[in-house]
């Protein structure tokens, strides 16, 4: 580990990998000297991915398609990760959903929309933990970034869903993390605010994107919090590490 590679050497998985803030996360990580797991549906995106982090690192990533509603999927992973690598050092969780539909009021939301959104938000992040805390237990410095939103605290009209499902992973994550206290693993529950992805054009299609921060902007906080040699906050948003960088503090 040096100042110029903080996470050499390290194994991060990134789920959510194909496009926005995992995207940028994962390429930042690769910058950063970690090898990058890349997690996502779109085999395509993540060879996009690969093909940049190789440009930037003379590296490759390892690629794993992978459907969040697919269960099975989800443990293998995690043992597909113990058989080549013997452990897992960074796990950031930036895959989310609002469906196609998009914003919906809750009484509109589709049985069959809902339990997709439910599936992805919500219940892989419980197998997400299941498939991997074994994992990261056996780093000598195990990082975990999970990524909310205000949302899961303030629902909004038409939110519904998407801050229900939110807020349920936000408290997984923190009682999980209250649970493993004891370990070496540490869990950040990251906030990104308003930012230019896929997701936001979806729910304000009138917004002009180029008033929002890119995601490539939180790879810096993803890497610090990443960093095994440094104890991050349980919760963080970028606003506020945006702040103290500015200020200086």
């Amino acid at each position: 580990m040096t100042d110029t590679l903080p996470l050499q050497d390290r194994i991060a998985l990134v789920v959510g990998a194909s496009r926005g803030i995992g995207y940028q996360s994962a390429l930042a990580l690769a910058k950063a000297g970690a090898h990058v797991v890349a997690a996502a549906r779109t085999q395509g995106a993540l060879e996009a991915l690969d093909d940049e982090i190789f440009a930037a690192t003379g590296r490759h990533a390892t690629l794993v398609p992978l459907d969040l509603i697919d269960g099975g999927g989800i443990d293998r992973l995690g043992g597909a990760i113990f058989e080549r690598f013997g452990r897992l050092d960074i796990w950031i969780n930036a895959a989310a959903t609002l469906g196609a539909g998009g914003l919906t009021p809750v009484s509109h939301i589709d049985p069959r929309g809902f339990a997709k959104i439910e599936k992805t938000n919500f219940t892989a992040t419980y197998r997400l933990i299941r498939s991997l805390e074994p994992l990261l237990r056996v780093s000598d410095a195990g990082r975990v970034i999970h990524l909310t939103t205000s949302l899961a605290r303030e629902p909004k009209a038409y939110w519904g869903l998407y801050a229900a499902t939110k807020a349920g992973a936000e408290a997984l994550m923190l009682a999980w993390a209250d649970e493993i206290e004891n370990t070496p693993v540490r869990i950040s529950v990251l906030d990104p605010g308003r930012m230019r992805t896929q997701m936001r054009a979806q729910a304000y299609p009138g917004e002009d994107p180029e008033t929002l921060p890119h995601p490539s902007e939180i790879g810096p906080l993803v890497v610090e919090l990443a960093r095994g040699d440094r104890v991050p906050a349980e919760r963080t948003s970028f606003k506020e590490w945006e702040a103290g960088l500015a200020t200086g503090h």
